[in-house]
């Protein structure tokens, strides 16, 4: 089953030249019917990265562009009256696909983000009396810049919360960036194939759910989450004062399925503390809420939790 996952990875590698990490969190995160959030500057290949990996795996495909004036119906669609019939009728929005880009994500107001708590965590669209179910799987890829301060708006925590992974994107190497240029320069692109099958994506989910995990490294990550809450019961005064709420108990659900995805990955049926500190900081760098006075003195949630990997006892 692996190998389909690898094959996947070569159909993605036909058009995006590296970001591994990236793509593995895609992959992690739509296994575990989970969604991420993606931030990093402009021109690293976010949308040319899941629009790749839609082909892949055969499925629909679409991407919103988020705007200051945009607003929920934009999104999920509306009731719109027929004069012709002289009755209302469903327009769907761009939210009814498979793979949803939300580009930008912050730059919508709140009444947006709120839109989408629904979407995101029952995988549901209510418009006017009817609510649609939509099809899996559904799986919402959400970016922001950080670098732009004009028009942006402050993710709700109730949303960070929604997303399974917050990746941070890098630039490429220096022979990554070559090759890049030299593919566009040249025109030079494979067509993608789609390589994996609804079925067989459901397949490679029951063979994630069968990885077993050790009673003690269950309790390591239930540790880890607890230590973020309760700093000073781990001998971590030294974060105590930075951490105005921990992470939240939707963490401990995610990293129990993430984990598992990820040994599944890596080729192994079973789950090691590896596979924890590997993807411990993409599952909680966004639900940790810091204080005023980490933000004064710049300390980051990236920053809190190497402290607590390095202090909770590895079993």
């Amino acid at each position: 089953m692996i190998s389909k996952i690898q094959k996947v990875k070569e159909e993605v590698a036909k058009v995006v030249v590296g970001q591994e990490k990236m793509i593995d969190s895609l992959l992690i995160a739509l296994l575990c019917e989970g969604h991420i959030l993606i931030e990093g500057v402009p021109g690293l290949a976010k949308t040319t990265t899941v629009n790749a990996l839609s082909k892949a795996l055969g499925l629909n495909f679409k991407r919103a562009q988020f705007t200051p004036d945009l607003l929920p119906s934009d999104i999920l669609g509306a009731e719109i009256y027929d004069p012709q019939n002289n009755q209302f009728k469903i327009k769907k929005g761009p939210i009814f696909t498979n793979l949803l880009l939300a580009d930008e994500i912050n730059r919508a107001p709140a009444k947006v983000q709120s839109a989408l708590l629904e979407v995101m965590q029952e995988k549901q669209v209510t418009l006017g009396d009817t609510t649609f179910k939509l099809d899996p799987p559904f799986f919402v890829m959400a970016t922001q810049n950080p670098v732009e301060q004009e028009g942006v708006y402050q993710l709700p925590e109730a949303q960070l919360d929604r997303f399974m992974l917050k990746i941070l994107v890098d630039y490429n190497t220096k022979s990554e960036e070559l090759e890049i240029a030299r593919r566009i320069s040249s025109g030079n692109f494979e067509e993608i194939n789609a390589v994996l099958s609804a079925g067989e994506l459901d397949e490679l989910k029951a063979s994630i759910a069968s990885i077993h995990v050790d009673a003690e490294v269950e309790e390591y990550m239930i540790e880890l989450v607890n230590a973020t809450r309760n700093p000073t019961e781990y001998g971590l005064e030294e974060i105590a004062e930075f951490i105005q709420f921990g992470a939240s108990p939707r963490v401990s659900i995610d990293m129990f399925k993430a984990v598992k995805a990820m040994a599944f990955m890596r080729g192994k049926d079973f789950v090691t503390p590896i596979d924890v500190a590997y993807i411990a900081k993409e599952l909680m760098r966004h639900r940790i809420v810091l204080t005023y006075e980490a933000e004064a003195e710049g300390v980051t949630t990236d920053e809190i939790i190497q402290k607590v990997l390095e202090t909770v006892a590895i079993p």
